[in-house]
């Protein structure tokens, strides 16, 4: 432990690959299996005085500031794959979310369309596939307010949203 956040010596390291339809809860989970594989590999060596904590690089420390709920907005002027990206990345929380009709609707998985254009945030087909800044966003988990989450075709059979339909 040090005065600073995130600045005393390292133990051991381990690295792992993030896959492309990785959440930050799958990888939560992967990461705490492995740092407590770490460090039963890694307590006994330095309690023997085998192992010494090494010193932190400060090279490219930055502060990350706690998330909020309204991060998680889907701002359709951004590129589908950048969208698609915070899905991932806020899932579970805080969550990724549009509105329609002055209501949260949240998306717990989507993916990239390429070639879609259109007015960004526009329903484009009858799959829920938007149109964003460049490319489209097709949700594939969407929960209504009050709802299950539910995956996009159940979703649309019990509240189509058609194309044109522009969300909020």
């Amino acid at each position: 432990m040090d005065v600073g956040l995130d600045t005393g010596g390292v133990l051991a390291a381990a690295s792992t690959p993030i896959a492309p339809d990785e959440t930050a809860s799958t990888l939560h989970d992967r990461l705490a299996e492995m740092g407590a594989e770490l460090l039963v590999k890694t307590l006994p060596a330095y309690a023997a005085g085998e192992i010494a904590p090494k010193p932190q690089s400060g090279d490219g420390v930055t502060y990350a500031h706690k998330l909020d709920r309204g991060e998680g907005r889907l701002d359709f002027t951004k590129p589908a794959a950048a969208l698609a990206r915070e899905v991932r990345a806020l899932n579970p929380w805080p969550g990724t979310w549009f509105e329609y009709q002055g209501e949260r609707y949240k998306v717990a998985a989507a993916e990239v369309i390429p070639g879609v254009s259109g007015a960004p945030g526009a329903v484009v087909d009858d799959r829920l596939t938007i149109a964003c800044g460049e490319d489209g966003l097709r949700p594939l988990r969407v929960q209504r307010p009050g709802k299950a989450m539910t995956d996009a075709g159940a979703f649309l059979r019990g509240y189509p949203l058609p194309a044109g339909t522009k969300l909020d």
